[in-house]
């Protein structure tokens, strides 16, 4: 039974980053950068340059921009964050490539497959690195739990269980209501489950999603069941306007593995092995930001385009996923019509 050490993100190599929309997640990221690596953020752009500006003065950022393009046109800086909503991504992410620079793009990566496939196309024509910021991928628990898969401790996987509900900001004004912002539990919430699914089992053979739409026409909530080549089934609940606990469950033929709490953020895991007593598997870390910053410097600082983590294939499968998810529930965004 083996737990997977991840690299210690202070040895990764320390870049210069720009940060291209400040907020939440932004914030996150700039604080557990600065706190668990040696990479550090210097500048941050902003279409308001006063929030730019704030954002900067808060964490101690040199240079704040009042345009995108002005941030990525910073010669100074290595690598660019892409940390605004998930309908922005495609177009950030094309900006920064064609001013010759690397991107880290928050999760979900693009809106759909075929946005995703133009971020890599261009990204492999620059010869420039670019990467899914799905940060639990690079989480310890992850790789630990698909070790004691590969390794045969759960003998034969038949099922998965993994749910995301979380009661966000529901104001109809909002982003996550708004179909021209990718608005819907899916992409901001779903995408968790899914991207868990497809690394632990592949892509699925058979999809089925039923789910209740906002007066919007995004999704508020929906079941998934995914079927896998190989006979085992993955089955996700999600939900915008409710609490969930966000457990994760791995049913295999000779064991479980449990991941108590939200699953895709740091925890223990719990191994019960069929007829045994429970085994807490010490996986647990502070932060977890770090993980993904410092993988994408190593990739960069060695020349790599893509990560073996969270390879392209991985991001444009995922989004293969969600694309017929939304298909069978009627969502559309305007940028799709």
């Amino acid at each position: 039974m083996r737990v997977i050490t991840a690299p210690d993100p202070i040895d990764a190599p320390g870049i210069k980053w720009g940060i291209l929309a400040p907020g939440h997640i932004a914030n996150r990221f700039v604080t557990e950068v600065h706190r668990y690596t040696l990479s550090r953020i210097a500048a941050v752009g902003s279409r308001d340059f006063a929030r730019a500006q704030q954002f900067a003065t808060e964490h101690g950022i040199e240079r704040a921009y009042g345009s995108y393009a002005e941030l990525v046109d910073d010669p100074t800086i290595d690598a660019i964050y892409v940390a605004n909503p998930h309908s922005e991504h495609h177009a950030a992410a094309l900006l920064a490539l064609e001013s010759g620079k690397p991107v880290l793009v928050e999760k979900a990566f693009t809106i759909n497959a075929a946005q995703a496939e133009d971020v890599f196309t261009l990204a492999k024509r620059q010869g420039l690195f670019a990467m899914e910021a799905m940060w639990s991928r690079f989480l310890p628990h992850y790789p630990t739990v698909k070790a004691l898969i590969d390794d045969g401790d759960l003998g034969e996987v038949v099922g998965v269980t993994a749910n995301h509900s979380q009661p966000l900001n529901f104001n109809p004004e909002g982003r996550l209501l708004n179909p021209a912002l990718a608005g819907g539990a899916l992409l901001d919430l779903g995408i968790y489950p899914m991207s868990f699914f497809h690394y632990l089992l592949g892509s699925p053979t058979t999809v089925h999603a039923e789910g209740v739409l906002t007066e919007t026409g995004v999704d508020q909530r929906e079941a998934i069941t995914l079927g896998f080549a190989a006979g085992a089934y993955g089955l996700s609940y999600c939900d915008l306007s409710a609490a969930g606990t966000n457990p994760a469950e791995i049913i295999g033929t000779v064991g479980r593995i449990d991941i108590p709490g939200w699953f895709y953020q740091p925890q223990n895991i719990v191994f019960t092995p069929l007829n045994g007593e429970p085994i807490t598997l010490r996986t647990k870390v502070e932060g977890g930001f770090q993980y993904e910053a410092a993988e994408a410097a190593r990739c960069i600082r060695d020349g790599r385009v893509e990560s073996g983590v969270i390879s392209w294939a991985d991001t444009v499968a995922v989004l293969r996923t969600t694309d017929a998810i939304r298909a069978q529930l009627g969502v559309v965004y305007p940028q799709e019509r």
